[in-house]
């Protein structure tokens, strides 16, 4: 005789699964942001660039930007860029307002 499946405690866990992964996936993020010094910037900033990114469509800054992420990841210092000097190109000014054409 087959035994009877327990799906309540079945979906419990992966409930319990899937929260977990979301808090480790919320952590990693934080300490991604504190890592790249992106904790010091204003939250409202912070976030316009992040819609920013999200909504770009240029492949080549978008291109850009992934080398420099991928830079900041394979480098031991993982120095965060500082200022606009550092800056990528097509990246946000850091001063709030909207990039000069």
């Amino acid at each position: 005789m087959r035994k009877i499946r327990d799906f309540d405690s079945e979906l419990k866990a992966l409930a319990g699964k899937a929260r977990q992964l979301k808090e480790r996936r919320v952590r990693q993020l934080g300490e991604l942001v504190a890592a790249t010094g992106a904790d010091a910037l204003d939250a409202d900033l912070f976030a316009g660039a992040l819609l920013h990114a999200a909504a770009m469509k240029d492949a080549a800054t978008k291109e850009g930007w992934r080398k420099a992420g991928a830079a900041f990841f394979r480098s031991k210092e993982r120095k965060p860029a500082g200022g606009p000097a550092g800056q990528q190109s097509g990246a946000l000014p850091l001063n709030g307002g909207a990039a000069s054409a």
